[in-house]
């Protein structure tokens, strides 16, 4: 590999590293204060919900009733 791409590539790995340093600190910042660290993005909540769903169909399980309760 040239060391000029290697240098980049270094550098753009480093970056990325630093990156979720900080958001890692922030994140332990926020709980440490008591605050709430923020929601997660939408397409991340999409995106779960897409998996439950389909482990559902796969176990072909019916979802919960959350609004019944027992007598």
């Amino acid at each position: 590999m040239h060391a000029d791409i290697h240098l980049q590539l270094h550098r753009l790995h480093a970056t990325e590293l630093h990156r979720e340093a900080t958001a890692t600190a922030t994140a332990t910042t926020a709980a440490t204060r008591g605050t709430h660290a923020p929601a997660p993005a939408l397409r991340v909540q999409i995106g779960w919900k897409l998996v439950e769903f389909g482990l559902r169909l796969a176990t072909n399980r019916p979802a919960a009733d959350h609004f019944t309760t027992a007598a």
